[in-house]
């Protein structure tokens, strides 16, 4: 990754506290080279910190615990002290403290994201079973920040290399998927993805997929009817919106042929449809990123992977490529704000010259 004109704050939360989220954070920050890039701070508490750093030996690492985010050191790896009690920690097992702490690490950190203290978000996995609470009744990370940051629409991007699959519906059941796919939602979610192609990823004129939702495209309407009366339609209309919309293709044959590539994203229609494909290629390195949010926020590309927690044995790729990318993202939305300014002084200049143009004219 290039050098980056400034060093944003990224605040990395625990996720589940008996999941393998702090020994993610641990593995990579023990290569203090990420400190020319970022600085870290890590949502939790000094005391979680040092129990997964005696448990997976990383005795090597250093950090600085503060409860006040205005004594950031910008040369070390920051600990934001989110709780002081005692935590019972148990690596691998589903318990209420697990989940409630991992819950509470999101939240002061997304708070101290709204009130513009750190730049960026990457979260760590939660469970869903032992995360819900009155003060949290979220399916998971994407629902919650949208409706903390009043997002209209946002879109679950899985990114890896030269590969992005969005997914217009997420975790709902197969029964209902059909019933989810109107003209409206694929428009609002396209919108959603061609915007952020071009603002977080540099994409002047990006290239969208949108597969269909039954075998071979439904056949002309012989196996199913929603290609011909709602996706077709809708992808009719970002075209005339003048968005570079394409499909509906055949989830098969698309990977399968790799057409894929001939395009900046693809629009699936329902979770496995779309993560079956990435997870299959992305080989450990895969990020999800949510589109649509006026926030930054990404997260590793798999679960709390209870089985193998605490075993010193999780592999940190995924983690690194989401802190990376969350770095990237910011460096290029702020390359898109100063363009956007730079178009609008341009032509604000030429409607002055004009008008005096005139001015002496007259």
């Amino acid at each position: 990754m290039s050098q980056t004109p400034f060093k944003p704050k990224i605040g990395i939360t625990t996720g589940d506290l008996n999941g393998v989220g702090i020994e993610l954070i641990l593995k990579s920050f023990t290569d203090h080279k990420i400190l020319e890039y970022c600085t870290p701070i890590i949502f939790a508490s000094n005391k979680a910190i040092n129990f997964y750093k005696n448990l997976c030996g990383e005795t090597h690492l250093q950090y600085a615990g503060t409860k006040d985010l205005t004594t950031l050191n910008p040369k070390a790896i920051n600990v934001f002290n989110c709780w002081d009690e005692e935590v019972p920690l148990k690596p691998g097992e589903i318990t209420e403290a697990g989940g409630k702490y991992g819950i509470r690490s999101l939240m002061v950190a997304t708070q101290c994201l709204k009130d513009g203290q750190i730049d960026g978000l990457l979260t760590n996995p939660i469970h869903k079973n032992n995360s819900q609470s009155n003060d949290f009744n979220y399916s998971g990370h994407t629902p919650f920040l949208k409706e903390k940051f009043a997002a209209k629409d946002v879109a679950m991007m899985l990114c890896c290399d030269d590969m992005k699959i969005s997914l217009l519906t997420e975790h709902v059941p197969v029964q209902d998927i059909s019933k989810l796919i109107t003209v409206e939602a694929i428009v609002s979610k396209v919108r959603v993805i061609n915007n952020s192609l071009i603002k977080d990823f540099g994409i002047d004129r990006p290239k969208i997929a949108v597969l269909a939702l039954n075998p071979h495209a439904s056949d002309n309407g012989l196996v199913g009817k929603e290609e011909e009366q709602v996706i077709f339609p809708a992808i009719e209309k970002l075209k005339a919106e003048g968005i570079l919309a394409f499909g509906p293709y055949s989830a098969d044959a698309f990977f399968a042929r790799q057409i894929d590539k001939q395009f900046d994203c693809t629009l699936a229609m329902y979770h496995d449809q779309g993560l079956i494909p990435f997870k299959s290629f992305d080989k450990g390195m895969g990020v999800n990123y949510t589109a649509g949010l006026p926030i930054v926020r990404t997260s590793p590309d798999h679960g709390t992977a209870f089985d193998i927690a605490g075993k010193n044995i999780a592999d940190n790729t995924s983690f690194l490529e989401a802190l990376y990318l969350c770095i990237d993202v910011l460096n290029h939305r702020i390359g898109y704000t100063e363009a956007t300014k730079n178009k609008l002084q341009k032509s604000t200049g030429k409607i002055k010259l004009k008008k005096t143009k005139e001015d002496i004219e007259e």
